[in-house]
């Protein structure tokens, strides 16, 4: 079968209908959650799992963390790794995707004029590290503009027309946050290998939206969430590096793990598994979280993201038909995540705590969480919608009919 026809067979499929899972999730049932990619959400079961954990290490703080943290570690570590395609000596748990990137750019040693690549949709947060890691070695940053609307094709040239002798590293994102473009990851890493560049990946979205194959993917270093798409309590995220890259690479806080000394265990494990007293259940609970969403459709993981992809799809052209715009990149880019091209909004004071006066106008006036993204620059904007298993086909009906009566009353104020 041909790869278009399996992905549309895997689709037909994914819209098979569902159980509806929103009871097994916390949220407020007076609120349609569309926005499960800006913080993700957690099952009430995995939930009791992590304060089981933690009521265990309260009962026994010393015994729980003195004694038996490296080897729990070591199982969750193990099972994450199965789940990404990954050997468990390149990992390490880190908070969130963010901090990831952080140990990585931090640690590295750059010369002035040295190039550092990275996209326009890049997110922000790391967008900054590599802007602040810049300043401190007289590093140059080198920001893509991608065209949006966009193509796989049209990403890969534009990335590849920066790159000169002096780049040295590439931070891309798998899954971009205010676009929601599935970047072609692989294509990009093979080119870049090609010229000597590292390439840092960005992958904060990329576990549980889209199949992932560490050993095999090619990238330098991968920093990727649990807390998103595999429903992971918040505070677990993951950082793999490649194994010739880990004496280089070394936590954000440097601790006992510097010179401790324990046979058979790498720095790069000692070093990340204790940065000091911290609340560990989080990483603990990733096996959890992945077996349990995993197990809640008979096809397991494969259907899980298949469902989600086919939702995301539905609801991307549901909004556009409200919208009155036309889908902004193939179905191919999108993953869990769909971005809406929305007409221009009616001011450009927007900010992170001063939203589109849409935003707020869709939550008190309708119930609806979702974001709208100022892109790439107030008044232009993007709606952003998530799909996880709690969802369903009638909430985004629900935000077309709202978004349409909400931009016709713009166009008449």
């Amino acid at each position: 079968m041909a790869r278009d026809e399996r992905r549309r067979a895997l689709r037909t499929n994914a819209r098979v209908s569902t159980p509806d899972f929103a009871h097994l999730w916390p949220l407020d049932p007076g609120i349609v959650f569309l926005n499960h990619g800006s913080f993700g959400a957690c099952p009430a079961e995995v939930l009791r799992y992590q304060a089981d954990l933690r009521a265990e290490m309260e009962a026994e703080p010393v015994r729980f963390l003195s004694r038996e943290l490296d080897d729990r570690l070591d199982v969750a570590r193990a099972a994450l790794a199965a789940f990404l395609g990954a050997d468990p000596d390149d990992l390490a748990f880190v908070t969130n995707a963010t901090s990831g990137v952080n140990a990585v750019l931090r640690s590295r040693v750059f010369e002035p004029g040295d190039e550092l690549v990275t996209t326009n949709h890049a997110y922000n947060a790391c967008k900054n590290a590599l802007e602040y890691v810049a300043q401190r070695t007289g590093a140059r940053v080198v920001i893509v503009t991608l065209p949006f609307p966009t193509t796989p094709d049209a990403v890969v040239d534009a990335v590849l027309a920066h790159v000169t002798t002096r780049t040295r590293l590439a931070l891309l994102d798998h899954v971009t946050s205010p676009t929601a473009l599935v970047l072609p990851i692989e294509r990009l890493i093979t080119e870049l290998s090609r010229r000597s560049v590292d390439v840092l990946v960005d992958g904060a979205h990329a576990p549980g939206m889209v199949p992932l194959d560490l050993r095999t993917l090619g990238a330098t270093y991968y920093s990727g969430n649990c807390h998103k798409w595999l429903c992971a309590p918040k505070g677990s995220a993951f950082l793999w590096v490649r194994r010739d890259r880990h004496a280089d690479v070394r936590p954000l806080t440097i601790s006992h793990g510097a010179n401790a000394q324990r046979p058979g265990r790498a720095r790069f494990r000692l070093e990340f598994d204790w940065t000091g007293t911290s609340d560990p259940t989080a990483w603990l609970t990733v096996p959890k979280a992945i077996d349990y969403v995993g197990a809640l459709l008979p096809g397991g993981w494969p259907a899980v993201m298949a469902r989600n992809h086919a939702l995301a799809l539905d609801a991307r052209q549901l909004l556009c038909d409200a919208a009155g715009t036309v889908p902004p990149c193939p179905e191919t880019m999108v993953g869990s995540l769909a971005s809406v091209v929305l007409p221009d909004g009616p001011t450009t004071n927007v900010s992170w705590r001063n939203p589109d006066p849409l935003q707020p106008r869709l939550f008190h006036g309708w119930g609806i969480e979702v974001p709208i993204m100022s892109w790439p620059s107030p008044p232009r904007r993007l709606i952003r919608v998530s799909a996880q298993l709690y969802n369903q086909r009638a909430q985004y009906a629900r935000l077309g009919e709202a978004l349409a009566k909400e931009l016709a009353a713009e166009r008449r104020s």
